[in-house]
């Protein structure tokens, strides 16, 4: 393990005030809309940390099982909060030159002529699917059957929204004049005006992702997601100007009135950003809800037939991602299921917190976890893993505890992205040679160093865990002439905290078990993952 470097430190603030930015004001707003919170977090041109709010909510309701929805107002009433939060703390928005937003993908809002919800936002984490929407037929059926690819269009065409809406709440569409992500939806609130980012178009939605634009009258998308043309939003590249705060906005958050707003990304294209992750040399691991592995591209690949690489924060560049649904879920999931002790040693005045403890659980496990083999996909992916995907643990035995257990779940997790990491390569054919992590579940330098020894690459750390916001931060940098280009904003405005070396001995072992035990055993068990799910029903 490598020395740290110093952190930065936040600069000092000033007093509030509600007038327009004034000529010289260089600090930057970020606002990150995640799952269960949103932060507005301040930021210098070299990336320093001026200030940062935060409002928590609940992830979502389930009015039926698999559901997941949400208000939309609560999203625009927690941007609201935040911001004033920052205005009470002393923070001058005057003091702002511009600001972006960068959301979590894929959740849906319905909304009507004016921009106002005509029903609840659809998470992204919802399962729902529309399992009765026909097939495309005819020459470009034959085509996708060609391809291998007839199931990964049926499974877009099941898990697009819109096709669950038009079957079971017609009504809804009807109503529906805006058809917007969740970014789009605040985008119009800050602006009054429907636009997005082109990198913040990750969803079932008719975009060509070759071309970073909507797709062509032609393209097959708009047969398997029909979608009127005229309720999607412009869409303005990452650096671009998508408008300037209005005056009703402005009464609502306190931000200045004609602040501009530029085009930043989703959460993950820009969690990479900020990372400092620009290259197909640099892979991105976001330990996240979902986990995922991506690497920046300058051109058009598809890792697998029909699976798209997603737009990047980086104007023109693609995002070659591999994800593990429930990645770092798993590990609130132990904490919630077998990290009592943990939790509760936490909850005592002056103990460390759940995941600092939890963290001194890998030290009581060796490496390998004395043979126990953790298989990390609890849920399908988008063509691999396939739909009756279940996750397992291979080798229990009388020596194994809870240690053991831990240390495998994220073993497991780190096994799998290599994975993903390694199916990028192929493709790309350019190596990885460093890695820079980012999410919740890179805070532990266990967990960093775990990867490192999985990888047998060196880890790095950003110098804040605020990645996300500080990705849309460097895409508003240029946006607003602060710095000439991305690359220019990145190396100015990412740094690094500390690098994890791999261990030789400990990769070495590693490497066998990924080699020997690991890449198999997801074919080993797949037909009694379909046994089990033609038996119980479940997966769906």
């Amino acid at each position: 393990m490598s020395a740290s470097t110093p952190r930065p430190q936040p600069v000092s603030t000033t007093a509030p005030t509600t007038t327009a930015s004034p000529a010289g004001a260089e600090r930057i707003l970020a606002i990150d809309v995640g799952t269960q919170s949103t932060r507005a977090v301040v930021f210098d041109p070299l990336g320093r940390i001026v200030a940062a709010a935060r409002v928590p909510y609940a992830p979502y309701v389930s009015p039926q099982p698999g559901w997941a929805e949400q208000d939309p107002e609560i999203y625009w009433q927690a941007i609201a909060g935040a911001c004033r939060r920052l205005w009470a703390e002393g923070l001058d928005p005057a003091s702002l030159g511009g600001l972006a937003v960068t959301t979590q993908r894929g959740t849906v809002v319905c909304t009507d002529e004016r921009g106002d919800p005509v029903r609840p936002a659809i998470v992204w984490l919802d399962v729902r699917r529309a399992e009765d929407t026909p097939r495309i037929g005819g020459i470009m059926g034959l085509a996708f059957r060609a391809l291998r690819a007839s199931e990964t269009v049926a499974r877009f065409q099941a898990d697009a929204e819109v096709n669950w809406l038009r079957r079971h709440e017609p009504e809804t569409m009807r109503r529906t004049r805006h058809y917007l992500l969740l970014s789009g939806f605040l985008i119009h609130r800050l602006t009054d005006r429907f636009a997005d980012s082109v990198a913040s178009q990750v969803a079932y939605i008719p975009f060509d992702y070759r071309r970073l634009a909507w797709a062509g009258r032609r393209d097959w998308k708009w047969r398997a997601v029909p979608i009127e043309r005229a309720l999607l939003p412009d869409l303005v590249p990452p650096t671009g100007r998508l408008g300037e705060v209005s005056a009703a906005a402005a009464d609502v958050t306190g931000l200045p009135v004609g602040l501009p707003v530029v085009a930043a990304g989703a959460d993950r294209a820009c969690e990479a950003l900020g990372a400092g992750a620009l290259d197909p040399a640099t892979a991105c691991i976001g330990y996240g809800t979902t986990a995922s592995v991506s690497t920046i591209q300058a051109r058009y690949l598809e890792a697998v037939p029909l699976v798209p690489p997603y737009p990047a924060a980086l104007p023109g560049a693609y995002s070659l991602e591999f994800q593990i649904f429930r990645g770092y879920w798993l590990v609130e999931w132990f904490r919630r299921e077998l990290g009592q002790p943990e939790t509760q040693a936490a909850a005592t005045a002056g103990s460390p917190p759940a995941e600092a403890l939890l963290d001194r659980l890998l030290d009581e496990a060796p490496a390998g976890s004395m043979g126990l083999l953790h298989l990390p996909y609890w849920a399908p992916g988008i063509r691999f893993p396939g739909p009756e995907a279940k996750g397992a643990f291979v080798g229990l035995g009388d020596v194994h505890g809870r240690a053991h257990l831990y240390r495998a779940t994220l073993e497991g997790l780190a096994f799998g992205l290599r994975d993903g990491l390694e199916r990028a390569e192929r493709r790309a054919k350019v190596p990885v040679t460093s890695i820079r992590l980012a999410g919740g579940g890179s805070r532990g330098r266990g967990i960093a160093q775990l990867t490192a020894d999985v990888f047998g690459r060196p880890v790095a750390l950003p110098h804040t865990h605020e990645t996300a916001a500080l990705g849309a931060a460097i895409d508003a940098a240029v946006g607003l002439g602060l710095h000439p280009d991305v690359p220019a904003a990145a190396q100015a405005m990412t740094h690094i905290d500390r690098v994890h070396e791999p261990d030789p001995a400990t990769h070495a072992l590693y490497d066998e078990l990924y080699r020997k035990a690991f890449l198999g055993l997801y074919d080993a068990l797949r037909p009694t993952y379909r046994a089990i799910r033609e038996v119980t029903g479940y997966p769906k």
